[in-house]
C-alpha cells in the first residue's frame, strides 16, 4: 500500500508510479496549464485522462479530489511537510508548482505579487469571458437568434485583449524578460480563442499584434508544445 492509496481518486485511476505527481486532466485551456507547468519544470508526473464523454468529472472518485468537478487536479506524494497533498483549480496548481520548484515566479515580493495579479486577471476575466464567447460562437449559442449575449462577450473579450496588447507592447513576456506562470495561465486561453473557438475574426485578433507575437513565442516553446497535447 502506498501513501496515495488513501485518496479515493486512486481507486478509479490507480497510480502506476506512486512516487510521482499524479495529474488528472484533459487538454483544455485550463487543463494544459498544469501539464505545461509540469513539462517546463521537469517534475516527474503520471497523467490520467478525465473523460468528459463518460462524465468522469462527476464520478465520486474525482469529486473526492476536485469537489467543483473541474479539471485539472493533482496529487503530490511529496507535498508540504513531506506528506501527500491534493489540489484542484488550475491557478492554485500553477502557484503551488512554482513554489515547490522555485521556477517561473519572480523571487522578489513585488514581482511575485505582480505575477499573481496577472494570474488572477486570467482566472477572473480571460477564462470566463473567452469561455462564454466560445459557447455563444461555437456551441449552443448559435441556436439563439438574439445575438446580444454573444456580442456582449465579443466586446469584453476585445477589451481584455486590448489590456494584454497594451501591457505587452514593450515586454517580451507578461513580466518583461522573465517567463512566468502568468504566461502559462494566459496564453492557452488566447490560443483557444483564435484556434478551437475560431473567434479570431470575430474579435479582430489581427489588431492585437503584441498578443500575437507573444502567443507565437509561447507555442514555440518545446515544453508548451508537449504540454498542449497531454493527456493524448
Amino acid at each position: 500500500m502506498t501513501a496515495l492509496d488513501t485518496f479515493a481518486i486512486t481507486r478509479k485511476w490507480p497510480a502506476s508510479h506512486p512516487d510521482r505527481i499524479q495529474l488528472y486532466s484533459l487538454p483544455t485551456p485550463n487543463g494544459v496549464k498544469a501539464s505545461i507547468m509540469l513539462e517546463e519544470t521537469g517534475l516527474p508526473y503520471e497523467v490520467h485522462k478525465v473523460s468528459f464523454d463518460t462524465q468522469d468529472q462527476f464520478s465520486p472518485e474525482f469529486l473526492s479530489l476536485s469537489p467543483n468537478n473541474k479539471i485539472p487536479a493533482i496529487l503530490d506524494p511529496n507535498g508540504p511537510g513531506g506528506k501527500p497533498f491534493g489540489l484542484f483549480e488550475s491557478g492554485a496548481i500553477l502557484v503551488y508548482l512554482a513554489s515547490k520548484t522555485g521556477a517561473f515566479m519572480p523571487k522578489d515580493d513585488a514581482g511575485r505579487f505582480e505575477t499573481l495579479q496577472w494570474v488572477m486577471f486570467q482566472m477572473g476575466g480571460i477564462g470566463p469571458m473567452f469561455g462564454q464567447l466560445g459557447f455563444f460562437h461555437k456551441f449552443a449559442g448559435k441556436d439563439y437568434e438574439d445575438k446580444r449575449p454573444r456580442d456582449r462577450y465579443v466586446a469584453e473579450s476585445k477589451r481584455l485583449l486590448g489590456v494584454l496588447d497594451k501591457h505587452l507592447h514593450d515586454r517580451e513576456w507578461m513580466m518583461g524578460d522573465q517567463y512566468t506562470i502568468a504566461d502559462i495561465a494566459i496564453f492557452p486561453w488566447v490560443r483557444n480563442l483564435v484556434g478551437f473557438y475560431g473567434a479570431g475574426e470575430l474579435v479582430a485578433f489581427d489588431e492585437f499584434s503584441h498578443v500575437q507575437r507573444v502567443l507565437d513565442a509561447f507555442v514555440a516553446r518545446p515544453a508548451v508544445a508537449r504540454g498542449l497535447t497531454i493527456p493524448g
